[in-house]
């Protein structure tokens, strides 16, 4: 069994990469490579001019360590196989770490159920045209759902797998060392961190002080201060002091860890297992803020299992996963409580300034109907996940950590989404996070059934019927899966968001490659860089910004909030972008 399992995720992997050159860039995703671009150049420019490079529009309050591992490792391989687009590269990463998330999951399920549900939930999971969909084109959403299910997988695994950390053996006198060095470490390392910003303000007015004739320490450093700007002494001071911060961290970490190896020279082995789920819980949070939820999970069933001899092991998971998200997330290190709070309330109260259509209306993100979630969860997912959800509920009652797990994953999230009038657009792309807790629960309702199915080859059938619709559905859309509609939506066009990421800009490329005449001038409603990457050189590609410098021979229109029924009436649609009957994006050409 173990075998098979391992066979069908190097398949899937191995059919991600056959097939992502068929999926169309997202509409953000060149303004997220821009981020990722900054926060690789902060790395350079923290420590040899004390600045970070701030992209702005909140990108910075997504942390990077997605998109620069994606960017860096497909920039690699693009330089082996330069005939592959970039972007191709890319979705092939993205798709990998949704496979790598459902190998989680599956980690996660198979704790709970038997090996058929586990693997028969897994299966439903994958099938769900909405994640697969998105699996491909997404830089944000999916990667952080499989990130997070890996930090919770391997967090529980490295609970089971534990050697506690023991005291028992010292004397007070070395408990009581250990603690003060403890302390000591906490407060001077995170107190030399999380005051940066003090540290900054603090250099700035000593300087500005002694070019202003007092005196003070700079005055007795700083010979040629009376010559120079004072900018140029508080960068450089700065600096110093942020190379000297690097050192202190440094060294004491390593002489505390080597005084604790002295006293307890068992801790290594308690240690080693912590590191990869610790980072890994650190990189979730360098994806979004929302990342430490899978830390309190561990914690949690940690505490739940061992009490409160998981204590020490799981304060250095903790420091570990913090550290990580510290190092991989450049905004949070001028002023790191004040940027990561201000993280958290751009999260919450996302200040998105579009109209979100839902039910064939408009609505303020930020006033969408109490409907706006519970229909688009229930229309969005195949016809057989709630159904086998509200069995599993009744499973749920006889484990408490997995009734917990649901509970405050999915059930009391969704209930604030709901009620609190967060800020949603663009579906429930947002909250994909929450929705594995669905999928375990539905795992479980499969379990009930086949204990009462007696012969595995029924079960095996009942599987089979039970993942059709998804399978069905993502044939029929790909490469667009992501906007599917079950069946209890006869037709969604008029009623629902279909093409928001404008993916099919890429079908619109193809057809202006083989049908625009030479050294044409195509403009580009919204998206016009998803164009661009792949429609010839000579076409000249313009977005909204550039109209006016040229008049368009072609128009390209995403078919969204009506604009290609309302754009360029006076145009001729000469080529419409569809799928199974939806009409995504149109192509119109002006006559002359």
């Amino acid at each position: 069994m173990k075998n098979t399992r391992s066979f069908f995720f190097i398949s899937l992997a191995i059919l991600g990469v056959l097939i992502a050159h068929q999926y169309g860039e997202s509409w953000d995703e060149a303004q997220f490579y821009q981020y990722a671009g900054h926060a690789l150049e902060s790395y350079s420019s923290w420590f040899t001019q004390g600045q970070i490079i701030v992209t702005g529009n909140t990108y910075d309050n997504y942390g990077p360590a997605f998109v620069i591992f994606t960017s860096t490792f497909a920039g690699w391989i693009h330089m082996l196989v330069p005939n592959v687009l970039v972007s191709d590269l890319r979705h092939i990463i993205y798709f990998l770490t949704f496979v790598t998330g459902a190998w989680a999951f599956h980690n996660v399920a198979i704790r709970w159920m038997s090996p058929l549900a586990a693997f028969a939930a897994t299966l439903l999971f994958l099938t769900q045209p909405l994640f697969w969909g998105h699996a491909f084109i997404s830089p944000k959403d999916i990667p952080f759902m499989s990130l997070f299910l890996l930090s919770l997988a391997l967090g529980l695994n490295m609970t089971d797998s534990i050697k506690l950390i023991s005291f028992d053996s010292l004397t007070s006198s070395n408990k009581r060392t250990l603690v003060i060095l403890a302390a000591a470490w906490f407060a001077t390392v995170f107190g030399l961190f999380i005051f940066t910003d003090a540290v900054h303000t603090l250099i700035s007015s000593l300087v500005q002080a002694a070019k202003s004739g007092e005196t003070n320490i700079i005055t007795y450093t700083a010979s040629d201060l009376g010559k120079v700007e004072p900018e140029v002494y508080i960068q450089r001071y700065f600096v110093f002091f942020l190379h000297a911060r690097a050192f202190f961290f440094l060294a004491f970490s390593i002489i505390a860890i080597y005084i604790y190896y002295r006293f307890i020279p068992s801790i290594a082995h308690s240690i080693i297992p912590v590191l990869f789920p610790a980072i890994v819980l650190g990189l979730s949070t360098s994806i979004r803020i929302l990342g430490p939820l899978a830390g309190l999970l561990v914690i949690y069933y940690a505490l739940a299992k061992y009490d409160r001899q998981a204590a020490p092991i799981l304060i250095i998971y903790a420091t570990i996963a913090i550290v990580t998200m510290y190092i991989t997330w450049p905004y949070l290190w001028p002023d790191p409580i004040g940027h990561f709070l201000e993280s958290v309330k751009v999260m919450s109260q996302y200040p998105w300034k579009g109209q979100v259509f839902f039910n064939g209306s408009y609505y303020a993100s930020n006033h969408l109907p109490y409907s706006y979630l519970p229909a688009l969860l229930f229309f969005q997912s195949t016809e057989t996940v709630w159904p086998l959800f509200l069995i599993g509920l009744f499973a749920l009652r006889k484990n408490n950590f997995v009734f917990v797990m649901t509970l405050s994953w999915f059930v009391l999230p969704l209930l604030a989404l709901i009620f609190t009038h967060v800020p949603l657009y663009d579906n429930t792309r947002q909250i994909f996070f929450i929705l594995p807790p669905v999928f375990l629960a539905a795992g479980m309702g499969m379990d009930f059934m086949f204990s009462r199915i007696s012969r595995p080859i029924f079960q095996k059938i009942l599987v089979g019927l039970l993942i059709l619709p998804g399978m069905i559905a993502g044939v029929r859309l790909h490469p667009y899966e992501y906007v599917y509609y079950n069946s209890f939506v006869s037709n969604p066009t008029g009623r629902f968001e279909l093409d928001y990421w404008a993916t099919s800009y890429r079908e619109a490329a193809n057809w202006l490659n083989e049908n625009a005449p030479a050294n044409k001038v195509v403009l580009v409603i919204g998206p016009a860089q998803i164009v661009e990457n792949y429609a010839r050189r000579d076409l000249k590609i313009l977005s909204e910004t550039d109209s006016g410098n040229k008049d368009p021979d072609y128009i390209v229109i995403v078919a969204r909030q009506n604009w290609e029924k309302d754009l360029y009436q006076n145009a001729d649609i000469v080529h419409e972008i569809s799928h199974d009957g939806l009409i995504f994006s149109v192509i119109k050409e002006i006559q002359r």
